[in-house]
Protein backbone atom coordinates (compact mmCIF):
# COMPACT_ATOMS: atom_id res chain seq x y z
CA UNK A 1 0.00 0.00 0.00
CA UNK A 2 1.29 3.47 -0.77
CA UNK A 3 1.81 6.24 1.79
CA UNK A 4 -1.12 8.38 0.64
CA UNK A 5 -3.64 5.56 1.02
CA UNK A 6 -2.32 4.59 4.46
CA UNK A 7 -2.35 8.25 5.52
CA UNK A 8 -5.97 8.68 4.45
CA UNK A 9 -7.18 5.47 6.12
CA UNK A 10 -5.38 6.09 9.41
CA UNK A 11 -6.39 9.77 9.40
CA UNK A 12 -10.06 8.97 8.95
CA UNK A 13 -9.84 6.29 11.65
CA UNK A 14 -8.34 8.78 14.14
CA UNK A 15 -10.97 11.39 13.19
CA UNK A 16 -13.80 8.89 13.67
CA UNK A 17 -12.42 7.83 17.05
CA UNK A 18 -12.34 11.47 18.18
CA UNK A 19 -15.83 12.15 16.84
CA UNK A 20 -17.30 9.09 18.57
CA UNK A 21 -15.65 10.05 21.87
CA UNK A 22 -17.01 13.59 21.63
CA UNK A 23 -20.51 12.48 20.59
CA UNK A 24 -20.68 10.00 23.47
CA UNK A 25 -19.60 12.60 26.05
CA UNK A 26 -21.41 15.70 24.72
CA UNK A 27 -23.79 17.79 26.80
CA UNK A 28 -27.47 16.87 26.37
CA UNK A 29 -28.57 20.45 27.09
CA UNK A 30 -26.84 23.77 27.55
CA UNK A 31 -23.68 24.28 29.57
CA UNK A 32 -22.41 27.11 31.68
CA UNK A 33 -20.78 30.30 30.27
CA UNK A 34 -21.35 31.24 26.62
CA UNK A 35 -22.97 28.03 25.41
CA UNK A 36 -26.51 29.12 26.21
CA UNK A 37 -25.95 32.36 24.36
CA UNK A 38 -24.59 30.54 21.32
CA UNK A 39 -27.50 28.10 21.36
CA UNK A 40 -30.15 30.81 21.55
CA UNK A 41 -28.42 33.10 19.03
CA UNK A 42 -27.94 30.28 16.54
CA UNK A 43 -31.52 29.06 16.97
CA UNK A 44 -32.92 32.53 16.27
CA UNK A 45 -30.12 33.56 13.82
CA UNK A 46 -29.13 36.51 15.97
CA UNK A 47 -25.77 38.16 16.54
CA UNK A 48 -23.85 36.86 19.54
CA UNK A 49 -21.19 38.76 21.42
CA UNK A 50 -18.10 39.88 19.52
CA UNK A 51 -16.86 38.67 17.12
CA UNK A 52 -20.20 36.93 16.59
CA UNK A 53 -19.01 33.85 14.63
CA UNK A 54 -21.58 34.16 11.80
CA UNK A 55 -20.57 30.96 9.97
CA UNK A 56 -20.79 29.00 13.22
CA UNK A 57 -24.27 30.43 13.85
CA UNK A 58 -25.51 29.51 10.36
CA UNK A 59 -24.22 25.94 10.58
CA UNK A 60 -25.65 25.58 14.08
CA UNK A 61 -29.02 26.78 12.76
CA UNK A 62 -28.97 24.03 10.12
CA UNK A 63 -28.37 21.46 12.87
CA UNK A 64 -31.15 23.03 14.96
CA UNK A 65 -33.57 22.44 12.09
CA UNK A 66 -32.83 18.71 12.39
CA UNK A 67 -34.68 18.75 15.72
CA UNK A 68 -37.91 19.00 13.70
CA UNK A 69 -39.39 21.85 15.72
CA UNK A 70 -38.93 20.09 19.08
CA UNK A 71 -37.17 22.82 21.05
CA UNK A 72 -36.25 20.35 23.80
CA UNK A 73 -33.92 18.58 21.33
CA UNK A 74 -32.32 21.63 19.70
CA UNK A 75 -29.36 21.72 22.09
CA UNK A 76 -28.54 18.06 21.40
CA UNK A 77 -28.28 18.65 17.66
CA UNK A 78 -26.26 21.86 18.06
CA UNK A 79 -23.89 20.19 20.51
CA UNK A 80 -23.55 17.31 18.05
CA UNK A 81 -22.29 19.74 15.41
CA UNK A 82 -19.58 20.94 17.80
CA UNK A 83 -18.55 17.32 18.41
CA UNK A 84 -18.44 16.57 14.67
CA UNK A 85 -16.50 19.77 13.90
CA UNK A 86 -14.00 18.94 16.64
CA UNK A 87 -13.57 15.43 15.24
CA UNK A 88 -12.80 17.00 11.86
CA UNK A 89 -10.27 19.23 13.60
CA UNK A 90 -8.49 16.12 14.86
CA UNK A 91 -8.55 14.63 11.37
CA UNK A 92 -6.89 17.71 9.88
CA UNK A 93 -4.42 17.88 12.77
CA UNK A 94 -3.40 14.28 12.02
CA UNK A 95 -2.87 15.12 8.35
CA UNK A 96 -0.88 18.23 9.26
CA UNK A 97 1.41 16.25 11.55
CA UNK A 98 1.97 13.51 8.97
CA UNK A 99 2.59 16.08 6.22
CA UNK A 100 5.40 17.73 8.18
CA UNK A 101 6.75 14.42 9.51
CA UNK A 102 6.97 13.10 5.94
CA UNK A 103 8.91 16.21 4.88
CA UNK A 104 11.30 15.73 7.80
CA UNK A 105 11.91 12.00 7.28
CA UNK A 106 11.83 11.40 3.55
CA UNK A 107 12.48 14.80 2.04
CA UNK A 108 8.85 15.38 1.11
CA UNK A 109 8.68 14.26 -2.53
CA UNK A 110 10.01 10.71 -2.26
CA UNK A 111 7.91 7.79 -1.07
CA UNK A 112 8.76 6.92 2.56
CA UNK A 113 10.05 3.45 3.39
CA UNK A 114 8.00 1.04 5.49
CA UNK A 115 9.75 2.04 8.71
CA UNK A 116 9.41 5.74 7.90
CA UNK A 117 5.70 5.29 7.16
CA UNK A 118 5.23 3.53 10.49
CA UNK A 119 7.04 6.32 12.35
CA UNK A 120 5.08 9.03 10.51
CA UNK A 121 1.72 7.35 11.22
CA UNK A 122 2.75 6.80 14.85
CA UNK A 123 3.62 10.45 15.31
CA UNK A 124 0.33 11.51 13.72
CA UNK A 125 -1.69 9.17 15.91
CA UNK A 126 0.06 10.20 19.12
CA UNK A 127 -0.14 13.93 18.34
CA UNK A 128 -3.77 13.90 17.21
CA UNK A 129 -5.03 11.68 20.03
CA UNK A 130 -3.07 13.66 22.62
CA UNK A 131 -4.93 16.77 21.49
CA UNK A 132 -8.22 14.82 21.30
CA UNK A 133 -8.09 14.07 25.02
CA UNK A 134 -6.71 17.42 26.15
CA UNK A 135 -8.94 19.75 28.16
CA UNK A 136 -8.23 22.50 25.63
CA UNK A 137 -10.30 20.79 22.94
CA UNK A 138 -12.47 18.31 24.80
CA UNK A 139 -14.47 20.84 26.85
CA UNK A 140 -15.53 23.03 23.89
CA UNK A 141 -15.99 19.93 21.69
CA UNK A 142 -18.88 18.60 23.76
CA UNK A 143 -20.92 21.81 23.97
CA UNK A 144 -22.10 24.53 21.59
CA UNK A 145 -18.92 26.58 21.70
CA UNK A 146 -16.88 28.11 18.90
Amino acid sequence: MNFRKINNIVGWAVGIIATLVYLSTMEPTTSFWDCGEFLSCAYKIEVGHSPGAPLFMMIQRMFALMAGGDVSRVAIFMNAWSAIASGLTILFLFWTITHFAKKLTSGGDTEPTGLQTTLIMGSGIVGALAYTFSDTLWFPAVEAEV
